[in-house]
């Protein structure tokens, strides 16, 4: 769903060959494949061992030589490897022995990417500045990292379906609970990491569904409904979920939902 924006951001920083990239929330890696596909070294990082066997599908599938398996690294995150080291969660017997793509002394990265948006849950933006304090020692001087948001709430169809089966937020609920999105959340976030802003942009990112079912389905494995069904009953929140796409059904059945994201590219001290 997130094509365009990738698109955008590997196409303004000339990610290609030279270019060594950290993926923080990497998820199924369709944004590593297509850095890779340009050229480019990559390392991924995620605590969703479901997500990363996707990602390790698609970027290691089963009969790739050693060589092309040395420009990949997977980290399992929720088992507090490391990037840098043996003993992280790798692929590849090259990044395994830290000589892959960002093994123990290899080169720093040019490009660090948080691609899962920000400025709908509260304290998402918490838990990624956690991610950068491990993530920009890695990076070189000046290198670029990129941190994306959603858009204004008028333009961004799915946080209204978001905040219709989530609930608004109150301060009880904590960490998890929807919030409108604020304009300078990827400023701010940049600013605690210690990093100075170096350009903007919004891209249009619709998410399609070919039917209802389909489209709760997606939208539950983005993990963006995770607290709620945590705190309510799965099918009450299918149900909710449901509901809310009512609007953004089409004729033929189809679902459509207009959004628009924000990212902010950032340099290293």
């Amino acid at each position: 769903m997130l094509v365009p924006l990738y698109e955008a951001v590997y196409g303004r920083l000339g990610v290609g060959p030279g270019s060594r990239l950290l993926g923080l929330g990497c998820g199924s890696g369709l944004a590593l494949l297509m850095a890779a596909s340009r050229g480019a070294a990559v390392t991924g990082v995620d605590a969703s061992s479901d997500r990363l066997a996707l990602a390790r599908e698609r970027l290691l599938p089963a009969g790739r030589d050693a060589r092309a398996r040395a420009d990949v690294l997977i980290v399992d995150g929720s088992r507090g490897d490391t990037v840098h080291g043996g003993a992280a969660d790798t692929a590849g017997t090259a990044a395994a022995s830290g000589t892959g793509a960002a093994g123990g002394g290899g080169p720093a990265y040019t490009v660090v990417t948080a691609f899962e948006p920000i400025g709908c849950l509260a304290g998402d933006a918490d838990g990624l500045s956690e991610q950068l304090a491990g993530a920009v020692p890695l990076a070189g001087r000046g290198a670029a990292v990129v941190l994306t948001g959603w858009g204004p709430p008028e333009r961004c169809a799915t946080m209204s379906v978001l905040r219709a089966a989530a609930g608004p937020a109150e301060p009880s609920r904590g960490a998890g609970a929807w919030r409108p999105a604020h304009r300078d959340d990827l400023e701010d976030v940049a600013r605690r990491a210690g990093l100075w802003p170096d350009g903007s942009g919004r891209v249009a990112c619709p998410f399609g569904y070919a039917d209802a079912d389909s489209a709760v389905r997606g939208l539950l494995s983005t993990g963006l409904f995770d607290a709620a069904t945590a705190a309510a009953d799965r099918v009450q929140v299918d149900k909710e979920i449901a509901e809310a796409l009512h609007p953004y059904e089409r004729q033929d059945g189809t679902v459509w939902m207009p959004n628009v994201f924000r990212y902010l590219i950032a340099r290293t001290p």
